[in-house]
């Protein structure tokens, strides 16, 4: 009786070593998978050049279907005559925001003065489909390489401009193919915790709209949440 109760003394004592170890061990792991979903990764996808008959309402229908919200960077000439596609834009929670009216280089790049029109002229288009002025701007072709002249006029009219570190390349690709839209926007984000995804809704990049849905679907399998400036 007495070896019985000192052998089931000695199995609960090793028992009992078992547990801690394996909870300290459980506790290190699960500590590390908490630090890792911390790191908050987001992807910003950003459109340029539309709106289009064509393509902008075939990008809205994947981004409604895939619960996303984006930024459209529009050109205010095209966009009168399609204001009811601003007007869906801003209904299903997408941000409209300036590209340009003219999107014409030589004219708004001559002068902060004419660049601060072209923005104001596309700006009025925005406010009359949609209510509100936007204060979200992309110079046409970036602002690398620009003066800080034209930067500064920008934010010192209240504006802040956006430029982007990924891209479908769907503006240098001739031709492209949905699937090589899709691998350069994978590629030319790899790495990046912070993505703001260049790509084009002007009524020539069908392909864009057709890569639309695989190109979110790899940022959601891989771990991104969707933000709109």
């Amino acid at each position: 009786m007495n070896r019985n109760y000192t052998a089931f003394c000695a199995a609960m004592l090793a028992f009992a070593i078992l547990l801690v170890f394996c909870g300290s061990f459980w506790s290190d792991d699960r500590s590390f998978s908490l630090a890792e979903e911390n790191v908050v990764k987001t992807v910003y996808l950003t459109f340029d050049d539309g709106p289009s008959d064509r393509v902008t309402p075939k990008v809205l229908d994947v981004l409604k279907e895939e619960n996303v919200k984006a930024t459209f960077f529009i050109i205010g000439k095209q966009a009168e005559t399609r204001k009811y596609i601003l007007e869906r834009e801003k209904r299903e929670g997408h941000t409209v925001a300036v590209h340009s009216y003219s999107h014409v280089y030589s004219q708004i790049y001559s002068s902060p003065a004419d660049l601060l029109k072209d923005i104001d002229k596309c700006n009025e288009v925005i406010k009359d489909a949609t209510g509100n002025y936007s204060k979200v701007y992309r110079f046409p072709g970036g602002s690398f390489g620009l003066s800080e002249r034209l930067k500064n006029a920008v934010e010192e009219h209240g504006l802040r401009y956006v430029d982007w570190n990924a891209s479908t390349r769907d503006a240098e690709i001739l031709g492209a193919t949905p699937y090589q839209l899709y691998r350069e926007a994978v590629a030319t984000a790899a790495g990046a915790d912070n993505v703001v995804l260049l790509a084009h809704d002007s009524t020539t990049k069908t392909a864009t709209a057709e890569a639309l849905k695989s190109i979110i679907r790899h940022f959601k399998d891989n771990g991104y949440v969707f933000k709109s400036f």
